[in-house]
């Protein structure tokens, strides 16, 4: 019997709120499946589950917050013992100097009452939470959820055939989110030792072939340089491994793959850096699409827990908000943190001649157990270099 446990959704997080079960006990389920929704600072994450199996049992009503890493669910023929990736693993966070807030104990829910029913339909605290918003009427939906509970995906596709305006993302709470951010960023600078560089790209090429390349495509369809610039990185990584990854109590360890987390700001303030899997074995086209759908759904709260879980580096890029350079603060317990600014004209040599050429600035954070100087300036030229050739991304 395996225990499907609050996830670890970062170095912020310390507990968790179970929202809505979106399984329930008789199910099977396979790896990837979402099976619950859980609110944490950076707002409701869609957990999806590592392993196959039955639900056996729920151990975790709706509306309880618990620590990450306590049982929410019993999963049957499966592995015999919990779920405990590497990954996973690497994100726990240390216990908090501070007692935690008390928090709910754990229990099975216990099934509703004939009359109860009756007298209030059956729905998930965020369905009704939600339908209180936008004034709909629980007795007039039809619930999706289990034994026909009323789920708050339910209440968004009423809300959208009524034609209501939508309300903020997942009741995000921006301060908790801020208050999140502080502490994981006193946590790295704390314990480590970044190392810092900085070399400046000439994009001539890059911009002329993207310019090409979107010529005759219609603008929904157009690469952005952010999605060079994101591949170049990942290139870079299959030649760099030690940039990739965690670094634990034990020592760095590899990352399992190339999943790039990406910086992405909440309209009104806040962060979250969700991950592209498998960055380098992505095209141009499908990292362009995936960056699209990523910053979709994390500016409408519609995230999932492995994308916060296992982002093995960080980009930055703020070349949209006018910065010209960014030297950024390691997410632990990742080693590195890739920086991008604005791309701006500058007179530049070319053989014998000076010409306005138009560069970017491109910065490295790095922790010092990891790697070395040397290996970050030859990461650094590899991903200028790979600029050089957007034609190969």
């Amino acid at each position: 019997m395996a225990e499907f446990r609050m996830p670890s959704l970062g170095a912020d997080m310390e507990a968790g709120t179970l929202v809505e079960w979106l399984k329930r006990p008789g199910d099977r389920v396979k790896r990837g499946d979402v099976v619950a929704v859980v609110e944490t600072q950076k707002g409701a994450i869609e957990v999806d589950i590592f392993e196959d199996g039955v639900i056996e049992r729920w151990l975790v009503e709706p509306g309880t917050t618990v620590p990450v890493g306590t049982p929410l669910a019993l999963i049957g023929g499966g592995p015999a013992a919990g779920r405990a990736p590497e990954i996973a693993a690497a994100a726990t966070v240390p216990a908090p100097a501070a007692p935690p807030r008390p928090v709910k104990q754990p229990a099975v829910p216990l099934p509703l009452e004939p009359e109860h029913r009756a007298r209030r339909p059956h729905a998930s605290p965020a369905a009704r939470r939600l339908a209180t918003e936008r004034e709909i009427a629980l007795d007039t939906l039809t619930g999706s959820g289990p034994e026909g509970a009323i789920l708050r995906a339910d209440v968004e596709r009423a809300a959208t055939a009524l034609a209501l305006r939508p309300a903020a993302p997942k009741h995000l709470n921006l301060t908790e989110m801020r208050r999140a951010i502080a502490a994981a960023m006193a946590r790295s600078k704390r314990e480590i030792p970044h190392y810092y560089l900085s070399t400046t790209v000439d994009l001539t090429r890059a911009l002329a072939w993207l310019e090409a390349a979107n010529a005759t495509r219609p603008p929904a369809a157009r690469l952005l340089l952010a999605a060079s610039l994101l591949k170049a990185v990942a290139r870079a990584l299959d030649q760099a491994p030690e940039f990739n990854g965690y670094f634990t109590a034990e020592g760095f360890k590899p990352g399992a793959g190339i999943h790039i987390g990406t910086a992405i700001a909440i309209r009104g303030g806040g962060l979250v850096a969700p991950a592209i899997h498998d960055a380098d074995k992505l095209s141009l086209d499908e990292m362009m699409a995936r960056l699209r759908n990523l910053v979709s759904r994390a500016r409408s709260g519609a995230l999932r827990s492995s994308e916060l879980s296992d982002p093995t580096i960080t980009v930055t890029n703020l070349g949209e908000r006018g910065v010209e350079t960014v030297f950024g603060v390691i997410y632990p317990p990742q080693v590195a943190l890739v920086g991008f600014g604005m791309p701006v004209e500058r007179p530049w040599a070319v053989g014998a001649e000076i010409t306005a050429r138009r560069v970017l600035t491109a910065t490295l954070a790095a922790d010092h157990r990891a790697s070395d100087g040397h290996r970050g300036a030859l990461f650094l030229a590899d991903i200028d270099r790979r600029l050089q050739s957007p034609e190969t991304l």
